[in-house]
């Protein structure tokens, strides 16, 4: 190995006057800037630089964010239960000789037992008696429920009744009792994070068909 001296710096053998100058400097003693992204360096293996310390702490805290990031996600995110019940009644009715009119007002209670809010775009219900539809109602008036909120929706549901016997039931002064049982169903249709689910429900009540006060549901 030759010894380095000062005026051979930039050459290969390190004595001046060399020809052989470094391919890399091209004898000036630094390598250009147009080349500095064109040259490679090689650096020994052993090298501290290419082991980095604390590599499998890294990879563990960002798996664990991960899975603890999925976690949440899963956790706010799961659909739950959202849950529809019909509650208070007022009736008008008015008795003829060939049908009876029964204009029944209930109130729809809709809880949204999810972390999110949800958005009742659709309700969808009908009246039978005696297993016959005698009146029907739709409603399209969007509404919002927020997170673990609760929302009333209020309709009236005009219900025709042409049988015989319910008829005398209701129209005969010498009956004291006007009591006619209905069967009321339906659903409604909620929307979640752009996905539609259907909640369906339903309740059996008795109803005085003279207008009067209804009667406490059947057991």
């Amino acid at each position: 190995m030759r010894r380095w001296t000062p005026g051979g710096y930039g050459t290969i053998n390190g004595e001046p006057g060399d020809p052989a100058t470094c391919p890399s400097c091209r004898g000036a003693g630094t390598v250009p800037r147009e080349l500095e992204k064109q040259l490679v360096a090689l650096v020994p293996y052993g090298d501290q630089r290419l082991k980095p310390r604390h590599t499998k702490r890294y990879v563990s805290l960002a798996v664990l964010g991960c899975l603890l990031l999925a976690g949440l996600t899963f956790f706010f995110l799961s659909p739950r239960s959202i849950q529809a019940q019909l509650t208070g009644l007022t009736v008008s009715a008015s008795a003829g000789a060939g049908a009876v009119i029964l204009n029944v007002t209930k109130t729809l209670e809709i809880a949204n037992g999810n972390l999110y809010p949800t958005v009742v775009t659709a309700l969808d219900m009908e009246v039978l008696h005696l297993q016959l539809v005698v009146g029907q109602h739709t409603d399209r008036r969007p509404l919002y429920i927020g997170p673990l909120g609760r929302a009333q929706k209020n309709f009236t549901v005009v219900s025709e009744i042409t049988d015989r016997n319910t008829c005398n039931i209701c129209s005969w002064t010498k009956i004291k009792v006007h009591h006619v049982l209905l069967f009321l169903q339906g659903n409604v249709t909620c929307n979640s994070l752009g996905r539609a689910q259907q909640v369906a429900f339903q309740s059996t009540q008795y109803v005085d068909c003279r207008g009067h006060a209804p009667t406490p549901q059947p057991p």
